[in-house]
């Protein structure tokens, strides 16, 4: 006789909205952009997403803003991590570097803006519409994590 059931699906980390940001500016400009038009104080983290792979290393960038009070955690996150190889040339236009993706099939998207916690749809829409405000941000938009197969590279 069966008494209790887990369900691992119970236990994602699906607590979270995803968004999805392009934009040429650099992660610190950015943070600040944001602290700026949304009302936020995001500040670089001391750590970082770190990646050890057979052709290279990549460290994503990653600046949180903590909210205590109402239990909400922000994160922005590089999606972009630039090699530089060296003594490789193979052509005239080559530059030697290598990208590589946090989220490879999100190739297009510069930044993530993970947001912990519950908020409302309404508050969702006002920070899109906020963000998008910004005259270097290209779009912004919200990300399904579930439709994502790197999913579990932005729990942390």
């Amino acid at each position: 006789m069966q008494t209790h059931s887990l369900e691992l699906d119970d236990f994602s980390d699906n607590n979270y909205t995803l968004i999805g940001i392009h934009t040429a500016l650099e992660g610190f400009k950015l943070a600040y952009s944001l602290n700026k038009n949304i009302n936020t104080k995001f500040s670089k983290a001391t750590y970082s997403l770190d990646f050890e792979n057979k052709n290279n290393n990549a460290s994503f960038s990653i600046y949180e803003h903590l909210h205590r009070k109402f239990n909400h955690n922000w994160f922005l996150i590089e999606n972009k991590y630039k090699n530089q190889l060296e003594g490789i040339k193979t052509g005239l236009f080559s530059s030697g570097d290598s990208t590589t993706y946090l989220i490879p099939e999100k190739k297009k998207v510069d930044f993530f803006l993970k947001l912990e916690g519950d908020f409302e749809a309404e508050f969702i829409v006002k920070t899109l519409n906020n963000i998008n405000a910004i005259s270097q941000v290209i779009t912004s938009y919200t990300i399904n994590p579930m439709t994502l197969k790197s999913k579990d590279f932005l729990i942390f």
